[in-house]
């Protein structure tokens, strides 16, 4: 099911790193939906965490990873846990991932879902629009929740020639866009139209 879920649903609408096909491959999703949703861990949607959170559609969560071009070794700051399954994705092309989450239960819950699949992500329980300063600058950034305004933060604590991956925007729409950092400044780029629950 789960390559079936990689062919039908990532691959098949455009995305070519084998490093992130490879990861969406080997992580098993299912483990990271509530047991109730274990029948639609592999369709192409994102699904209810509880707390008000979700777990993003695996297409998404590609696309994410395929935007922010992590090269093994590249230090990933991750903006919401939630399930764990992004961190997993980044950790297994080879990031060194640092993970922020508000909630301690998710943040707990997806810590042992980590530790079970022997990925090693550095979690934090804190406000994920602060970052984690002590560990920058990150190579990449990704926010799995939406800010109407990406915090200046986070774009302080990219590294030059890094990528900061969002969902922007708020109720009127959120675009998926990306900031990447030069010596002038950064430059943004927009990826289509996105659904996430709001960064708070």
């Amino acid at each position: 099911m789960l390559q079936w879920m990689v062919d039908s649903t990532i691959r098949s609408r455009g995305i070519r790193d084998p490093q992130v096909l490879r990861a969406m491959e080997t992580v098993p999703r299912q483990l990271f939906v509530r047991p109730e949703d274990a029948a639609e861990a592999f369709s192409d949607r994102a699904l209810p965490l509880g707390l008000g959170q979700t777990i993003s559609q695996p297409y998404v969560v590609a696309l994410m990873t395929e935007l922010a071009r992590i090269s093994p070794g590249d230090r990933v700051l991750e903006v919401g846990t939630g399930s764990g399954y992004q961190a997993a994705i980044l950790a297994e092309c080879g990031a060194e991932v640092f993970s922020v989450e508000r909630l301690p239960d998710l943040a707990e819950q997806a810590r042992k879902r980590l530790v079970e699949l022997g990925l090693e992500v550095h979690l934090r329980i804190g406000d994920g629009a602060q970052g984690w300063p002590e560990h920058a600058p990150y190579q990449a950034i990704l926010v799995t929740a939406a800010p109407q305004h990406v915090p200046r933060e986070l774009l302080q604590q990219l590294d030059l020639g890094g990528r900061l991956v969002v969902p922007e925007g708020g109720r009127e729409g959120q675009v998926l866009r990306v900031y990447r950092r030069t010596k002038e400044g950064f430059e943004v780029s927009d990826h289509g139209a996105v659904v996430f629950v709001p960064l708070r």
